[in-house]
């Protein structure tokens, strides 16, 4: 069964049953201060949770976009996902927990077909200091709903030591069958609803856990483990309780929230316990098969490098629909580091060219039956990953070179040698974290921490130094000029001569001044070749990124610029801009932009003497 059939059978399913079908709400939460993503099926739903009356009534249902930016370390195994769909049906103040539990087992033992043999039940085992008490309620309403299909469910409090005591329902506490956007009952803010929950798992069979390689073989096996014998797909949340200053209080209307992974009903369905295995995957799984020439199922490695890739595309895309571009800010952050960590994991699988938009445009295909404006939205959706791939893969190729260099040396990274792939090649401490832990090894974030705070103080005063009467401000129109200044610079000593050198600059968001050390006019052709020449290295997209070096290292690579004793204060240490591989190297104290891509047209303006030796070029972007 496909994805698209579980989630059409759902709606129409909980419809037939008084719910009003509602679509899915943005990945970015409305009125919501308290997170940066839509994380669960409930969280536009807390107003009504919390009392205020739905425009369509008290039942509803759907199916919504979720994304989790705190799984992104757990992706890479059989079950997670940053991003995915979360079936969902609510009661608000109407039916409670007799109806939800009858109606979602009928739903996934009659309508869809599940074996309820292969179903288990946990449930909450209540909590005497917070009075909180253990619901039986439910255990009892589980088991009338297996009777009716032959099986008699025993309940059993849940003891890891035991495991599964012939068990169908476990009694389990707080940390997990307990629902709230906050976690355990102590972690909820005042005013926030929650309750005990009721979760569902599907058991794909013991042979998973006594495989010969698996490292779980010799433990004792329950629902909740992690040895992919089983698979939670469905949660039941009970929302009878509020917190308050002084503990818990009912809720006016008691609410069901239920919330079923799409992706796992359809793995259970299909008796995968392999997510990545579903067909909203297959075509992009069979692109990466053709881009590298083997197979998903050749080993572990790749299904690992494989799942990163399709789920952080995947949630690139459905991000970038919703409004979100990559940076270095808030959700645009999260979107950067998807796209970086798939392009690391597709250079892992030896991909050299560039990829993500032909995956990107596979799962588009995949979604854009149920989900329109991926398709109206594609070429925005391509062109942001584009980007984002060409401006990493640079860093990605020295970052990982230099890190097996560090490594090779000295047999570990430590906390400057992380801050110096960050410095240096613009390699996220977030990756080199990875890349460290898949050797066995923690990065010192304290020591980066250091590190960097001294390379702020240092970029400051180099700044201070620099720029009094330079940059009129840091707006994204000056950085660019900025930037122009550095291959004005290199340009002119190209068609001049090396005897040029900056004597002074000062620039707004609308030029460029520039004065030089050169005796004579510039003639017309002079002026055109240095145009021509800063306009085809705007062209060739070229990166430009900073090194810290001593002095002694920044002449010895060519750098230019001001070598003077006030750098001794500094530690002997300068700050030097590279532009591409050797187009321009300056000592400079920032900012600039990432690519000179971002630049658009160059234009000399005029062209003066400004005294005896040297001239001014005031110039302009557009």
């Amino acid at each position: 069964m496909k994805l698209s059939d579980v989630r059409k059978k759902y709606l129409d399913f909980f419809e037939k049953k008084g719910h009003k079908i509602v679509p899915s709400a943005s990945l970015l939460p409305e009125n919501d201060p308290t997170t940066l993503f839509t994380g669960s099926g409930m969280q536009p739903m807390v107003q009504y949770l919390l009392g205020q009356a739905h425009p369509l009534g008290k039942r509803i249902t759907n199916s919504q976009t979720c994304f989790r930016a705190q799984d992104i370390d757990e992706v890479g195994d059989n079950r997670h996902t940053t991003f995915f769909e979360m079936l969902g049906n609510w009661s608000l103040g109407d039916y409670f927990k007799e109806e939800q539990i009858g109606w979602i087992f009928e739903f996934l033992t009659k309508e869809i077909r599940l074996d309820p043999n292969k179903l288990f039940v946990t449930v909450f085992r209540g909590n005497e200091s917070l009075g909180i008490p253990r619901d039986s309620e439910s255990v009892e309403l589980w088991k009338k709903a297996f009777a009716e299909v032959g099986i008699d469910a025993v309940d059993v409090d849940f003891s890891e030591r035991d495991g599964m005591q012939s068990g169908r329902i476990f009694y389990f506490d707080e940390t997990k069958n307990w629902w709230s956007r906050s976690g355990v009952p102590e972690n909820m803010p005042v005013g926030e609803p929650g309750g005990p929950d009721s979760e569902m798992f599907w058991d794909f069979g013991e042979e998973l856990k006594l495989h010969e390689n698996s490292r779980f073989k010799d433990e004792q096996c329950h629902v909740n483990c992690d040895c992919g014998r089983f698979l939670e797909i469905g949660n039941n949340v009970f929302m009878q309780y509020k917190k308050t200053e002084t503990g818990f209080e009912a809720l006016p209307n008691k609410n069901v929230d239920f919330g079923g992974g799409l992706e796992r009903i359809t793995a259970a369905i299909n008796n995968t316990p392999d997510i990545f295995l579903i067909d909203a995957f297959d075509q992009a799984r069979k692109e990466i098969e053709s881009i590298i020439g083997k197979k998903y199922n050749d080993n572990d490695d790749f299904k690992f490098n494989f799942r990163v890739i399709l789920d952080h595309i995947r949630a690139s895309v459905f991000l970038i629909a919703d409004g979100v571009t990559p940076s270095n800010k808030d959700q645009g952050y999260f979107v950067r580091r998807l796209i970086r960590r798939a392009v690391r994991f597709g250079h892992k699988l030896e991909i050299q060219d560039f990829f993500c938009s032909q995956i990107a445009q596979s799962l588009i295909d995949a979604y854009k039956n149920n989900y329109p404006k991926l398709e109206k939205q594609t070429k925005i959706i391509l062109d942001k990953l584009n980007e984002e791939e060409k401006k990493f893969l640079k860093t990605l190729s020295k970052g990982e070179r230099e890190f097996e260099k560090i490594f090779s040396e000295h047999g570990k990274i430590s906390g400057q040698d992380a801050f110096l792939l960050y410095a240096t090649f613009g390699f996220p401490l977030e990756l080199t974290e990875e890349m460290a832990q898949e050797k066995g090894q923690k990065i010192d974030k304290q020591i980066f921490s250091e590190e960097f705070g001294k390379h702020q103080n240092l970029s400051r005063a180099g700044s201070t130094e620099k720029f009094i009467g330079g940059l009129a401000d840091h707006s994204t129109e000056t950085v660019k000029l900025h930037t122009a200044t550095h291959m004005l610079n290199q340009a002119l000593r190209i068609v001049l001569g090396d005897h040029v050198f900056q004597r002074g600059s000062n620039i707004t968001h609308q030029r460029l001044r520039f004065d030089f050390s050169h005796p004579d006019r510039l003639t017309d052709e002079q002026i055109k070749q240095v145009e021509s020449i800063v306009n085809e290295n705007i062209q060739k997209n070229l990166p430009v990124h900073f090194e810290i070096l001593d002095l002694e290292t920044a002449k010895q690579k060519g750098a230019i610029g001001v070598f003077d004793d006030k750098y001794a204060q500094l530690g002997g240490k300068i700050k030097v801009y590279f532009i591409g591989e050797s187009f321009s190297k300056e000592v400079c104290g920032g900012p600039h932009v990432e690519n000179t891509g971002e630049l658009g047209r160059f234009k000399i303006q005029k062209e003066e003497s400004v005294g005896s030796g040297v001239r001014r070029i005031k110039a302009s972007l557009n």
